[in-house]
């Protein structure tokens, strides 16, 4: 049945029968190693005796050597890796943090835990930092951090957005929570700032429900962050770390955070790491079905995806065009009724993991995003679980099409 037809011919709807908020399940690997290190008892990363299981630190230098970085840090969260590699790069209190305004929460959060001050700056209708804005708030705010976040995977011109944090001295730190394994250009995010961090939540590329991992080139980067996640006086027992001479010039000056990286932890995720290419692939593929049928749905328009972005899409967004707010609405409960769950940014409250910008009022934000303000009140997203099928991915968008078609009806009946 063609779009057309979907207008006037509602009467049998789809429901789309799987869940897209159930996480993917983790391998066989990964829980035998959780079963391995739990008989052993050694859950915590550091160990007074030479038997310790070193998962935190393996993973760690597995994960640096699978960047091509030289040192890797393991922490709690993907948001406690963001604040510690705020802290580590030298942001002090007060310090204005230039950051794209659409983002998620840990983001500006991670900015008021260091004491920064974040300064919005607004994106395209790629949803994307924008360049033009980026030079006017670095010369307008003479800031010296940029935290650019890679929101729902969707990657910069990053040869650009390097040029000019280089032409005013500005360090990146990068935000890769929705970029393992993507890249620019053919070069990989996580390797273009001084310092990158990533997570592994459960919704993201690896899963361990929480985690986080910084990487850097930068030695004494390195050794604070070490020093800064709690590693006590047993910096040692990492392996993707400085010489121990650098932690000398930090060890009395860094406050121990606590927020360290678990063994178990570590151990669930370095089976996942070994598959991550193969993960990746799967999604690009689930995201192509999917976008490819939603392509066909009037109302709807995708975020072009330039042939140098190599995204690894967890998930996909779709702006609406040409309709009123009511209709937004009625088309979300709609695909919601039957079985495909959308989250709007144009709501007026946060609902669950989406918010923007002006909901995030525990900070005094620099910045006036007016691009940002139109593209959040029409954006979507879908989560993409593994395993979709190209048949659940055509069940998906028909759905999306009659929830459309409802609401377009809706209009017509004024």
């Amino acid at each position: 049945m063609s779009i057309s037809d979907l207008l006037t011919e509602t009467s049998h709807r789809t429901h789309f029968p799987g869940d897209l908020s159930a996480p993917d399940p983790l391998p066989e690997d990964s829980i035998q190693a959780a079963v391995n290190l739990m008989n052993d008892g050694r859950l915590f990363r550091y160990g007074e005796d030479r038997g310790s299981l070193p998962e935190a630190a393996l993973l760690e230098e597995e994960f640096a050597a699978y960047l091509g970085r030289k040192f890797c840090v393991g922490v709690n969260s993907g948001g406690c890796a963001l604040f510690i590699a705020l802290r580590a790069a030298g942001v002090q209190p007060g310090d204005k943090v230039l950051t794209n305004a659409f983002t998620l929460a840990p983001v500006p959060g991670a900015i008021a835990h260091a004491g920064g001050v974040p300064v919005l700056v607004d994106i395209t209708e790629r949803t994307v930092i924008d360049l033009d804005d980026l030079t006017l708030k670095a010369a307008e705010s003479d800031a010296k951090f940029l935290m650019l976040s890679y929101m729902r995977g969707h990657i910069p011109d990053m040869e650009k957005v390097m040029a000019v944090c280089s032409e005013f001295d500005i360090a990146v730190i990068e935000d890769c929570a929705h970029t393992m394994g993507a890249g620019w250009n053919g070069k990989l995010t996580g390797t273009f700032g001084g310092v990158a961090c990533f997570s592994t939540q459960t919704f993201k590329h690896i899963n361990s429900g929480e985690g986080g991992l910084l990487v850097t080139d930068d030695e004494d980067i390195a050794a604070r962050a070490i020093l800064l996640s709690g590693s006590y006086m047993l910096y040692a027992q990492h392996r993707a770390r400085p010489a121990l001479d650098v932690f000398d010039r930090h060890r009395f000056d860094m406050p121990n955070c606590s927020m360290r990286m678990s063994s178990l932890v570590a151990a669930v995720l370095r089976p996942q790491l070994r598959q991550l290419t193969q993960r990746n692939d799967e999604w690009r593929q689930i995201y192509a079905w999917l976008a490819n049928d939603l392509v066909e749905v009037p109302h709807i328009r995708l975020p072009v995806r330039p042939l140098a972005e190599e995204f690894v899409p967890s998930s996909l967004q779709f702006m609406f065009e040409g309709i009123a707010e009511a209709q937004i609405k009625h088309f979300l409960q709609e695909a919601d009724t039957h079985g495909v769950h959308v989250k709007w940014f144009g709501n007026e409250q946060p609902i669950g993991f989406t918010s923007r910008h002006d909901h995030w009022r525990y900070i005094d934000a620099v910045g006036h995003v007016p691009i940002a303000d139109a593209v959040l009140k029409s954006l979507c997203d879908i989560r993409l679980p593994l395993g979709l099928s190209q048949a659940d991915c055509a069940t998906i968008a028909r759905v999306l099409a009659e929830a459309m078609a409802s609401a377009i009806m809706l209009d017509d009946k004024k």
